[in-house]
């Protein structure tokens, strides 16, 4: 039966990985159409002669490439950082304590 149970946590978890993974897949596809789409518009409304290498036409591209880069660090680096298995050391400590604590009351 514990295992059971055990085995259900570890599919929850990695159904919340996939779904993270997800969202960041689906957050940088759009980013890549969209800015796409938007140079493609400003080098249509160019002047004849303007340089395409303007800093109005890469704003959208910059700004939205800073949030996705944090939308990146976000999903990746936590793994990176903390280990693969931080989270669920953290929960047993946090366990632990509680028990602790509920037995000096």
């Amino acid at each position: 039966m514990e295992n059971l149970n055990l085995e259900q946590v570890r599919y929850e978890e990695a159904a919340k990985k996939v779904k993270k993974l997800k969202g960041f897949y689906t957050h940088a596809l759009v980013y890549v159409v969209i800015n796409i789409m938007i140079i493609i518009a400003n080098v249509q409304n160019d002047e004849p002669g303007e340089s395409f290498f303007q800093f109005k036409n890469f704003t959208t591209a910059f700004f939205w490439g800073i949030g996705l880069f944090a939308h990146a660090m976000g999903t990746f680096i936590p793994y990176f950082i903390l280990g693969k298995d931080w989270e669920e050391r953290k929960i047993k400590e946090l366990m632990e304590k509680e028990r602790n604590a509920s037995q000096w009351e």
